[in-house]
C-alpha cells in the first residue's frame, strides 16, 4: 500500500515538473528552487515522465490544405517535390513573388559547393533570383541554359545568372550569343564557337537546373519578348497544338518539341538535354500556364514544381480529367 501511495505521490510530482517547464516554460534551475528540489532530481523526473509519455508534442499545420495539394501532385502527377504557397487574391505580381521566395528558399536549401546551377530566363526565374537572401556563401557556378538578349533585361537569363551568382557568392558563366539566330546554319556555327560551346558543355553537366515553364497563350508572355508575333500567328501556333515554351522551344501537348521552324533556330540546349541533371526545378504562376505546366510535365522534363495553390488545384484537375478521358 505505502509502494502504491508512493507512485502516486511520484506521479504527481512529476505532472508537476512537467507542467511548469514544457507549459509555463520554467527552466529547470527555477522549478528545483520552487519546489525545493535538486536540478538533478527535476532532470530526472522531467527524463521519467516522457519514458512514460506523460510529454506529448502536438504541431498545428496552418497550412494544411497546401500541404495536401503538395502530397497529392506528388502522387497523381507524379513528381518528386512539390511545393505550394498561397495565392493573394486580385495580385498576380505578389502572388508570383511569393512563389519565387519559396522556390528561393528551395534552392538555397537544395544546393551545396561545387554544385552547377543551369538557368532559363524569364518572369518566374526572375522572382526566384529577387528573393535569393542567404548569408551563406556558396561555391558554385551558374550557366544560363540558353543565349541571351531576351526581351526586357530583368528576365534575360545571362542577367540573371550574374545575379543569381552575386547572390550565392559563387561565379557565373555566360553564353554570349542571341537566343535565335537567323538561320539554322547560324545556329550551328554560333554552337560551334569555343566559348559557347563550353558553357553549354557546362550546362550539361549541371546538378541543379532552375527552370521557368511558359505560356503562348497570352500577349503578355515572355515568349513574345523573345519573338514578337501578330495575334494571327499565336492562333495559328495554338492551332497545330502548340501548348508550352520551354527553354524557348515550342512545346505540344504531349511534351514533345514541336515542328515549328524558330526551333531549329535556338541557341539553347534542348529539353531533353535535361534528364541528365539530377533536380530540374521548374517554377510557375497562373492560370495561363496549367496546359504548359501539363505538357512539360507529360515530357517529364522536371522532377519538382513549384505554384501556387490556385494554379496547382488546376494542373490536378486537368490530370484527373485526362485519366478520365483515358
Amino acid at each position: 500500500m505505502a509502494d502504491k501511495k508512493n507512485d502516486i505521490e511520484l506521479m504527481r510530482q512529476m505532472h508537476t515538473v512537467l507542467v511548469l517547464h514544457f507549459l509555463e516554460g520554467r527552466k529547470q534551475s527555477e522549478i528545483a528552487e520552487t519546489l525545493n528540489l535538486s536540478t538533478s532530481k527535476v532532470n530526472r523526473l522531467i527524463t521519467q515522465g516522457r519514458k512514460l509519455g506523460m510529454v506529448k508534442i502536438d504541431i498545428e499545420n496552418p497550412f494544411q490544405r497546401l500541404t495536401d495539394l503538395e502530397a497529392l501532385l506528388e502522387d497523381q502527377v507524379p513528381l518528386n517535390r512539390a511545393l505550394v504557397t498561397s495565392v493573394v487574391p486580385g495580385s498576380p505580381d505578389t502572388t508570383l513573388k511569393q512563389v519565387g521566395l519559396a522556390a528561393a528558399n528551395h534552392l538555397i536549401e537544395t544546393i551545396r559547393d561545387g554544385d552547377v546551377i543551369a538557368i532559363s530566363g524569364g518572369k518566374a526565374v526572375s522572382a526566384v533570383v529577387q528573393n535569393i537572401d542567404t548569408d551563406k556563401k556558396f561555391d558554385v557556378t551558374v550557366v544560363p541554359l540558353t543565349g541571351g538578349v531576351q526581351g526586357k533585361f530583368y528576365t534575360d537569363v545571362n542577367h540573371l545568372a550574374t545575379q543569381l551568382a552575386d547572390r550565392l557568392g559563387g561565379s557565373a558563366v555566360l553564353v554570349h550569343a542571341p537566343l535565335f539566330a537567323e538561320s539554322r546554319e547560324q545556329r550551328d556555327m554560333l554552337m560551334d564557337v569555343a566559348s559557347i560551346k563550353q558553357a553549354f558543355e557546362t550546362a550539361r553537366q549541371a546538378n541543379v537546373a532552375l527552370v521557368g515553364v511558359g505560356s503562348i497563350q497570352t500577349p503578355g508572355s515572355s515568349y513574345y519578348d523573345l519573338h514578337p508575333m501578330s495575334e494571327s500567328d499565336r492562333k495559328m501556333l495554338v492551332g497545330t497544338g502548340v501548348t508550352a515554351e520551354f527553354l524557348a522551344h515550342l512545346m505540344k501537348q504531349d511534351g514533345t518539341v514541336a515542328d515549328y521552324a524558330l526551333n531549329s533556330r535556338l541557341v539553347a540546349l534542348k529539353p531533353e538535354e535535361l534528364r541528365q541533371c539530377k533536380r530540374v526545378i521548374g517554377v510557375a504562376s497562373g492560370e495561363e500556364k496549367v496546359m504548359p505546366i501539363r505538357a512539360v510535365l507529360n515530357g517529364h522534363h522536371i522532377d519538382s514544381l513549384i505554384l501556387d495553390e490556385d494554379t496547382a488545384s488546376e494542373v490536378l484537375a486537368a490530370t484527373e480529367g485526362a485519366q478520365n478521358v483515358a
